[in-house]
């Protein structure tokens, strides 16, 4: 506890802010938001959103998707955990929707981040998963009798259902398997591995 205690305290010591002042919540792989007004621990929501300077809204990730969203029109952000429960859940546009329903928010007005995740050829799945989305974000490897899903192109998709300009969303190249040295990764690690975190919002 003590080495992510020093960790946590080197993250937003870089970034400029204080770790009392997020926003975050238990993650439980589902795609309930979380409406922060203030800094909160909540439990059972997978997103967070915040129009309230100096609340940072805050996910943590090792191997699920993180999504960073913001609308400078309305000064309004959000983090998302979607991990392929929740990508399936379309957690995004869930999200997308609590933020039009909270603070106006139009994915034409907003930017996007997709981060390190699990990359396609890393995330093998059985049927039981895979039928969970679509032909355009999967593919079945006739050798390895397996189907590989592309998490970071299923958000993608969803954030243009959304409204979101493509140009207005980027997607990081890293995989958290590929690059674990720089990066954790539940799946590669099998379970014994720490946490990333994904943080968004802006100072007074």
């Amino acid at each position: 506890m003590e080495i992510i205690k020093k960790n946590r305290k080197l993250f937003f010591d870089a970034v400029g802010i204080s770790e009392s002042n997020i926003a975050w919540s238990k993650l439980i792989h589902g795609n309930k938001v979380l409406v922060a007004d203030k800094p909160i621990k909540g439990e059972g929501c997978d997103a967070v959103i915040t129009n309230k300077p100096n609340v940072f809204a805050c996910v943590s990730i090792a191997d699920c998707t993180p999504v960073l969203v913001y609308d400078p029109k309305q000064k309004a952000v959000a983090a998302i955990h979607a991990g392929w429960r929740g990508t399936s859940a379309k957690i995004v546009i869930e999200t997308l929707k609590a933020m039009l329903a909270n603070y106006g928010t139009r994915g034409e007005d907003c930017l996007a981040f997709i981060g390190a995740c699990i990359g396609e050829k890393n995330f093998e799945v059985g049927e039981e998963v895979a039928i969970q989305f679509s032909d355009d974000v999967k593919h079945f490897d006739e050798q390895k009798q397996k189907y590989f899903v592309d998490l970071k192109k299923e958000n993608k998709k969803q954030l243009i259902q959304s409204g979101l300009f493509e140009k207005n969303i980027e997607i990081s190249n890293y995989c958290t398997i590929d690059d674990n040295d720089k990066f954790f990764s539940y799946r590669k690690e099998k379970g014994v591995t720490g946490r990333m975190l994904a943080v968004i919002g802006f100072k007074e």
